[in-house]
């Protein structure tokens, strides 16, 4: 019960904070990963491992500013999250910018299902609310359930009211059938898969891909659209939603993930902050390969 009520509480203060200016929330942000970063010390030396591999050519302290960067909009992101969660449509106003909006809705008028084909950033969520909005109807999520009761009451509360049921991660029915009924869903490959995987480089580094998403997309007769997203200096959102990847899929599984992987990494590069670099990326390693993370 106590646990349950420190939720509540929790709840309380995120559907406060989805409120804010954007100024200020991405403030707290900051303040926070300042009060936290005893508590992150676990995540964050994946972080620092994860972006020592990537990123060889940073000296320490370009290694050590991007890690302090990448940790700030980590925490920004638990905010973003509740603000993508408890905001109202008039709080959202003027917060981004969208491109290629119309070939989704071309794609969607037609009645096909549309696969948004995107990664693991610091403000998913918020980035599909965003586009939801624009759009005026729920883009469905995909979703890891929490462990804790709970935490997961709220969290499928909050994301049932403004994207709709959510998908669990390996329900593969539940997201067939979203497509197949003409819904678009936001879905990314790009984290860390024990299953149904190809080792493809991504910054270089063979990363365990999911090579089964041109079949997904078949399967539930849907379009593949690449969807990217980041918050620019003045804390804006610029979203992108482009064309199909020319000659994919390609039929070669593998070749198909690491060309997502390439494409992904493209659009990292410039701003590698937002990416999720606290995810243990490279944890499934190829045969005699040792530990990434030991």
């Amino acid at each position: 019960m106590s646990r349950c009520l420190g939720v509540s509480l929790l709840r309380r203060a995120a559907e406060r904070v989805a409120h804010w200016p954007q100024a200020r929330l991405l403030r707290l942000g900051r303040v926070l990963t300042y009060l936290l970063w005893p508590l992150l010390a676990s995540r964050r030396r994946i972080a620092a491992v994860n972006i020592a591999s990537c990123f060889p050519d940073l000296d320490r302290s370009g290694r050590l500013r991007l890690l302090r960067e990448n940790l700030v909009a980590t925490v920004t992101g638990a905010l973003e999250l509740a603000r993508a969660w408890h905001a109202s449509p008039e709080a959202l106003r003027d917060l981004a910018a969208i491109e290629g909006l119309d070939r989704l809705r071309e794609a969607l008028a037609q009645g096909r299902g549309v696969l948004l084909f995107t990664g693991h950033f610091t403000h998913t969520e918020l980035a599909t609310r965003l586009l939801g909005e624009a759009l005026g109807r729920p883009v469905r999520v995909v979703v890891r359930e929490n462990n804790d009761a709970c935490l997961e009451r709220w969290f499928d509360a909050a994301r049932r009211r403004v994207f709709g049921e959510p998908i669990a991660k390996k329900d593969l029915r539940g997201l067939l059938r979203a497509l197949q009924a003409g819904e678009p869903v936001v879905y990314s490959a790009d984290q860390n898969f024990t299953y149904q995987h190809a080792f493809v480089p991504f910054f270089g580094i063979p990363a365990a891909t999911l090579a089964m998403v041109p079949q997904i997309a078949e399967r539930g007769r849907a379009l593949v659209l690449p969807f990217w997203f980041r918050r620019d200096e003045r804390g804006l959102y610029r979203l992108r939603i482009e064309a199909p990847w020319q000659d994919w899929p390609s039929g070669d599984p593998g070749a198909d993930a690491a060309r997502y992987m390439r494409e992904l990494e493209t659009v990292v590069r410039p701003c590698p902050a937002q990416y999720l670099w606290v995810h243990r990326r490279f944890k499934t390693r190829p045969d005699g390969s040792g530990s990434f993370y030991s």
